[in-house]
C-alpha cells in the first residue's frame, strides 16, 4: 500500500505543470510570445509619451492642438482652395496637405509614363535611342534628388524670360519665370450632366473591356479596345456637354504690362519639384520594367511571333500583362518614395505640409511635438493609402493556382 502511494505520487511529480504544458504547445507558445511583446512595446511607448509631456511641463509647455484654431499670419504661394493669412493654422494644413497631395499625384503620373516608356526603347533595337535613355537613366540615379531640385528650379527662374516676354502657345498658355499661366475652367449651370455622362462612360468602357478580354480568351477575336473605350470616355460626355448648351467657360491668361493675369499660374517651385521628382523616379522605374520585361520567357516573343502577331501587339497583349506581376512590387516601393521625397520642397520654398505646419506653424507657435505627429502622421496615411491601392491590384492581377 505504501508502495503504491509513494509510486502515484512520483508519476503525478513527474507530470509537467500547467504552465509547462502551455508553453510546450506550438501554437500556444506562439500567441504568448506576442502578448508579451505587445505589451512591452505599449510599455515602451507609454514611457517615452510620458517622458515627453514630463520635460514638456518643465519647460512651461502644455501638448495640445488648440493651435489650430489660431490665425496663421502668413501667405502661401499656391493654394488649391481659398486660403488668406487670416484663416487658421488649420486651414494652412489643410492647404499643404493638398500641395503635397498634387506633386505627388502628379508626379506618380507623369514617372510611371515615362519609366514605362524608357523601360520599353531601353530593349529597342534602335542603338541610338537605347543609348539615349540608357544615359539618362544612369546620370539621374547617380546625382542626389536635391541638386536636381535645385537646377530645374534654376533653369526655370533664370532662364526663362519674364512674364512681358513669356513664351506664348496659342494666347491660352504662357511660359515664363514666373511659372506657366493656363486657363482656368468656370464650371456653370448643367455642368453635372457632364460629370454624370464622364462616370457612365468609365463604367461603359471597363465593363466593354472585361468582355472583350473574356470574348478574346474564349473565341481568339481582338476587339479594338483602346479606341473604342476612348470613344466612349470622350464622346458620351462630349455629346452631353453639347445637348446642355457647353456649360464651362475658360478664364485665359492675359498679359498685362508687367505680369500675367487671370487663369491658373503653375508656381515656378511646383514646376521644379514635379519635374525633378518624376524624372529621378522614372529613372528607377525604367529599370524595373526593363528587368520584368526580360524575366519573361524569351519563348513567348516567338510563340507571338510565329501566329504571327505584330510585335506591339505581343509587347502589349502577351508580355506587359505577364511582367507586371514582377514589375508592381516593386513599383509600389519607387511610388512611396517619390511621396516622402516631395518633403524637399521646403528647399525652394513649395509650401507643403512640410513647409507649412513642420516649418511657419512650428516657429510661430513653438508646438515642435504636436507639428511633428501632424507631419509624421499625414506621410503615414498617404504611404498606406498607396500602399493599399497597390497591393490591391497586385493580388487583381496575381496568377490564380488551380
Amino acid at each position: 500500500m505504501t508502495t503504491t502511494v509513494h509510486q502515484t505520487g512520483a508519476a503525478a511529480q513527474s507530470e509537467p505543470n500547467v504552465l509547462v504544458k502551455l508553453w510546450r504547445n506550438k501554437e500556444t507558445r506562439s500567441v504568448i510570445i506576442q502578448i508579451v511583446t505587445m505589451a512591452l512595446l505599449f510599455a515602451f511607448l507609454a514611457y517615452i509619451i510620458n517622458n515627453a509631456v514630463l520635460n514638456l511641463q518643465a519647460l512651461g509647455k502644455t501638448f495640445s492642438f488648440d493651435f489650430l484654431n489660431e490665425p496663421a499670419s502668413y501667405d502661401i504661394n499656391q493654394t488649391l482652395i481659398d486660403y488668406t493669412s487670416r484663416d487658421s493654422h488649420g486651414r494652412a494644413m489643410a492647404v499643404g496637405i493638398l500641395n503635397t497631395a498634387l506633386v505627388a499625384i502628379c508626379g506618380i503620373i507623369l514617372a510611371t509614363i515615362l519609366g514605362f516608356l524608357f523601360g520599353v526603347i531601353r530593349l529597342s533595337h534602335n542603338w541610338i535611342a537605347a543609348k539615349m535613355v540608357y544615359v539618362f537613366v544612369e546620370v539621374t540615379r547617380n546625382v542626389p534628388l536635391l541638386l536636381q531640385i535645385f537646377l530645374i528650379h534654376g533653369i526655370v527662374v533664370h532662364s526663362l524670360p519674364v512674364p512681358r516676354n513669356a513664351i506664348n502657345v496659342g494666347d491660352a498658355f504662357f511660359l515664363s519665370n514666373r511659372g506657366m499661366a493656363i486657363p482656368r475652367p468656370i464650371v456653370e449651370d448643367g455642368f453635372m450632366f457632364t460629370v454624370i455622362a464622364f462616370c457612365i462612360a468609365i463604367a461603359a468602357a471597363i465593363a466593354f473591356r472585361r468582355w472583350a478580354k473574356k470574348t478574346q480568351e474564349e473565341t481568339g477575336k481582338i476587339y479594338p479596345v483602346l479606341s473604342i473605350c476612348a470613344g466612349m470616355i470622350i464622346g458620351l460626355p462630349l455629346i452631353v456637354f453639347m445637348i446642355s448648351g457647353a456649360p464651362l467657360s475658360w478664364e485665359v491668361p492675359q498679359l498685362g504690362r508687367f505680369n500675367l493675369r487671370g487663369g491658373w499660374t503653375l508656381i515656378p517651385e511646383f514646376l521644379a519639384l514635379w519635374l525633378a521628382l518624376s524624372l529621378y523616379t522614372s529613372a528607377f522605374i525604367s529599370e524595373i520594367v526593363r528587368a520584368g520585361i526580360m524575366a519573361i520567357n524569351k519563348g513567348q516573343w516567338e510563340a507571338a511571333g510565329a501566329l504571327g502577331v505584330k510585335r506591339s501587339w505581343t509587347l502589349r497583349l502577351v508580355i506587359i500583362p505577364q511582367a507586371l506581376r514582377v514589375i508592381i512590387p516593386p513599383l509600389a516601393s519607387q511610388y512611396l518614395n517619390l511621396t516622402k521625397n516631395s518633403s524637399l520642397a521646403i528647399a525652394i520654398g513649395y509650401m507643403d505640409i512640410v513647409a507649412t505646419v513642420g516649418g511657419i506653424t512650428l516657429m510661430q507657435t513653438g508646438k515642435e511635438m504636436e507639428t511633428m505627429i501632424i507631419v509624421m502622421s499625414i506621410y503615414l496615411c498617404f504611404s498606406l493609402i498607396i500602399s493599399a491601392f497597390m497591393n490591391w491590384y497586385n493580388k487583381r492581377i496575381a496568377l490564380v493556382e488551380r
